[in-house]
């Protein structure tokens, strides 16, 4: 990365565009815009639910709709009630059908479906077998390769003359040898494992067994029932109510994405919150994020992302080809996707990407506006991505990459240039290393590639640098990172060049060429970590990218990626004389406070050694961005053989506030010579100033449907008054996000304190996440577990926005800057 960078967003070069201008609707959240018309909530904001006629298999809708009966009915006694309410909920659908002419005479003996009822509630067999059960849907929404239950409700008991044949279409141009127009005549099997059986006859009721193909296209079916008996032919209408929701499948052994670990299951598929971490591999900082993949509506942006992107319907089967997708529709780069990207420090035109706390605010006002949420940095690319495929059914997890290297070149190594008094030549400087930088890793097969990749697979959404010709990366093979095999697809090279490239110092010479002074091999990707399975505690996974370093192995795979590269005999020119090692020591200092640098020089040698040593200090962006050198000090150091000795250099608050930036980082460049033997000293040292958390407590218990409160505290660390003070509140199953327009804060010490009411939808162990933001302090969080208790007599509360979601109000960002 050259510098700053905020990606705009060009409707012009998208391949899907906004049917009407949104217009202003009133909001009870500041800011809040909604798109009016007639039709309902969700057809008039995702072309995936508005079924529009559009004739080729590249269209955004899921098919036309037969007109029928919209007549609901009633479910038969005895059913366990919605877990969104009472029975009614049930989507059973009953109505008069037509014959197969189409002309709606129903003939006497006609076998004639009177009502379908899915078994979709999510206190019933199929979205529990499915582990669908916590999605907020009253759709059945089930997961491929698995089987599930359905009742037909009949005009008269089922005949062995009868037959009946049941059919899911998805897209606007179904068709059979694309296998979005689905055939399953029951009792006899379908093709590419769908079948249905007869489980019960029962009078007018047939009980049916639905086994769905491991490779199913994943998506949005309609659902339709046809019967052929001697009397005649007839078809069920369609009914939005009988749409199928299917997922890939992480529990079936014949799905490409089969995870063989409950536990890891339950982590990277069912976990709705999860840890992401930030800062330096010296100070990790580490903030909860809500993911929110169950939530209503949630679900249908995922899906609306795949359609906005023009994804043919017919490769919607493929994970690899789904995860490449998500990667390039999370950012907005070439197709007006889900986020904003900036990196400029100034968000005013939206919103902070320090301040969200969870995906579901972001994908909702993407799905609810048509437009791309301001802002997003590499951690909100990377939850959005976990919330997406974790809801698509792809165990995924949110990875962070200490010291991530940004290689511009395709050289494979990280080039810093020095002028003749190693003085850094930041015009020179295109690559970049990153504190830190978020991703994600998501499980799957791959078929594409030669056998041995299979397992983790590297995907991101940080638009970073162009994958053919598109802002998308992956998914990459993690072991192929391992071994530095940057021939395979896709994107390794990059990937590589992030956790296991050298960083290479370059000085300039009297004539004006180059010459390598330094190879630093243990600088990049120094640490990769991502949330442990079952607890908040840190997982490090770096020995999954990379082998020991400085091992045989490991150099054998850095030579092997170099060889590749634009500069494949860097390494020739090296030379080595290192008997004076450095070390840097920094405090851990909250922002607003006095610091101090102290740098350890130690002759290693048997003989004397000085030290001409020069630093550097500059306030840099978490990318590697940085700002001018705001203070610097020159020191001449003789070190006795075996000796050490401390280089102290103290910066008080004042010296460095006026160049604050986001993560407030500070970057420390040492360099100097010895005089004796030539010596080059080089190194980089990043470190962090902490922000302060916010503390959450619990008001009383929390019960399904009754509010519950929690209290807020925060002190400002800052000797300023912080200004247009805003506090963000988000919890799966607790709090739909919301919005705080505090207003000032007043100088240290300050204390604030908030009360906010919410009302639990849903039981269990739950996280409710708060986060703070201003123009003086960001990146200021709090998070508190709620253990839900269940309310009497119901096992989840009815949905507030009822079957239609017509109701239902969807906090949304500010579309500046879109």
């Amino acid at each position: 990365m050259d510098g700053p960078r905020s990606d705009v967003g060009r409707w012009g070069r998208s391949p899907w565009q906004p049917t009407a201008t949104p217009s202003p609707e009133p909001e009870p959240e500041p800011d809040r815009r909604s798109r009016g018309s007639g039709r309902s909530f969700w057809a008039r904001c995702c072309s995936c639910c508005s079924s529009r006629n559009v004739d080729d298999d590249w269209g955004r809708g899921s098919g036309a709709r037969v007109s029928g009966s919209r007549d609901r009915g009633s479910s038969s006694g005895g059913r366990r009630p919605d877990s969104r309410g009472s029975d009614s909920h049930r989507p059973v659908s009953r109505g008069t059908g037509v014959n197969a002419a189409g002309d709606g005479t129903v003939r006497e003996g006609m076998l004639v479906v009177t009502g379908v009822d899915l078994l979709s509630s999510r206190s019933d067999q199929n979205r529990r077998e499915h582990h669908t059960d916590e999605f907020e849907y009253n759709e059945l929404i089930v997961r491929r390769g698995q089987p599930f239950d359905i009742v037909l409700f009949l005009s008269r008991p089922y005949g062995s003359s009868d037959h009946i044949t049941l059919e899911l279409l998805i897209g606007n141009n179904p068709e059979v040898g694309k296998s979005t127009h689905v055939i399953i005549p029951v009792g006899k099997g379908g093709s590419g494992g769908w079948k249905a059986q007869v489980i019960k006859a029962n009078g007018q009721n047939l009980n049916l067994r639905v086994y769905t193909s491991p490779n199913s296209i994943i998506g949005k079916f309609q659902f339709t029932v046809r019967t052929h008996s001697d009397a005649g032919e007839f078809q069920l209408p369609f009914d939005p109510r009988n749409e199928i929701y299917i997922l890939f499948n992480p529990w079936c052994p014949e799905d490409i994405v089969y995870v063989d670990h409950e536990d890891w299951r339950q982590e990277y598929v069912l976990n709705e919150s999860g840890r992401i971490y930030y800062g330096t591999e010296a100070q990790i900082g580490e903030r909860t994020w809500n993911y929110g993949q169950f939530d209503h509506g949630v679900l249908d942006a995922c899906l609306c992302i795949l359609d906005r992107r023009g994804m043919p319907y017919g490769g919607r089967g493929d994970p690899v080809s789904v995860s490449r997708v998500i990667s390039a529709m999370v950012n907005s780069l070439d197709d007006n996707g889900v986020l904003i990207g900036n990196w400029s420090g100034d968000y005013s035109r939206g919103t902070n990407p320090s301040a969200w706390v969870g995906s579901v605010e972001i994908l909702l006002s993407y799905l609810r506006t048509g437009y791309s949420v301001p802002y997003g940095q590499c951690w909100v690319f990377a939850g959005v991505t976990t919330t997406v495929l974790r809801c698509l059914g792809l165990a995924t997890r949110t990875v962070t990459n200490f010291n991530s290297a940004h290689d511009t070149d395709t050289s494979l190594t990280m080039d810093i240039y020095f002028d003749e008094n190693m003085k850094p030549l930041e015009h020179l400087n295109r690559d970049s290393v990153w504190n830190f930088h978020v991703w994600n890793d998501c499980w799957m097969k791959r078929p594409d590639l030669p056998s041995g990749f299979n397992g983790w697979q590297v995907v991101d959404a940080t638009p970073q640098e162009t994958s053919s010709g598109i802002f998308c990366c992956g998914p990459c093979s993690v072991e192929s990172i391992k071994n530095g095999l940057v021939y395979m697809k896709y994107d390794t090279p990059f990937i590589f060049a992030e956790v296991n490239s050298d960083k290479v110092y370059w000085q300039r010479q009297d004539d004006g060429s180059f010459k390598i002074v330094y190879v630093e091999e243990k600088a990049i990707g120094t640490l990769i970590i991502t949330k442990a399975i079952g607890s908040n505690m840190r997982d490090d996974v770096t020995h999954l990218y990379k082998h020991p370093e400085g091992s045989e192995a490991e150099r054998k795979a850095v030579e092997t990626a170099a060889a590749h590269g634009s500069k494949p005999n860097v390494y020739a020119t090296r030379d080595s004389a290192e008997d004076v090692a450095v070390q840097v020591e920094t405090q851990d200092v909250v922002t607003g406070q006095d610091l101090t640098v102290c740098v350890v020089l130690s002759n290693r040698g048997s003989s004397r050694r000085t030290v001409k040593l020069h630093l550097y200090l500059s306030v840099t962006f978490y990318t590697g961005v940085t700002g001018p050198v705001f203070k610097d000090s020159k020191k001449e150091v003789v070190l006795e053989p075996g000796a050490s000795e401390r280089v102290v250099m103290p910066v008080a608050y004042q010296e460095y506030q006026p160049h604050l930036v986001d993560q407030g980082a500070m970057l420390l460049n040492i360099s100097g010579h010895v005089k004796e033997n030539g010596q080059v000293l080089a190194k980089q040292h990043t470190f962090r100033l902490r922000t302060p958390d916010l503390s959450l407590t619990l008001l009383g218990a929390a019960v399904v449907g009754q509010e519950c409160e929690v209290q807020i505290v925060f002190k400002n660390p800052l000797p300023v008054t912080l200004t247009n003070v805003v506090f963000r509140l988000e919890g799966s199953g607790l709090q739909r996000p919301k919005i705080l327009n505090v207003g000032l804060v007043g100088d240290v010490p300050e204390l604030l304190v908030q009360r906010q009411t919410f009302m639990p939808v849903r039981p269990g162990p739950r996280q409710l996440i708060a986060s703070l933001d201003s123009p003086q302090l960001s990146q200021v969080h709090g998070v508190i577990q709620v253990d839900v208790a269940p309310a009497s007599g119901g096992w989840a509360l009815s949905d507030p926005g009822g079957d239609s979601h017509s109701g239902e109000t969807i906090p949304m960002a500010s579309r500046g800057g879109a």
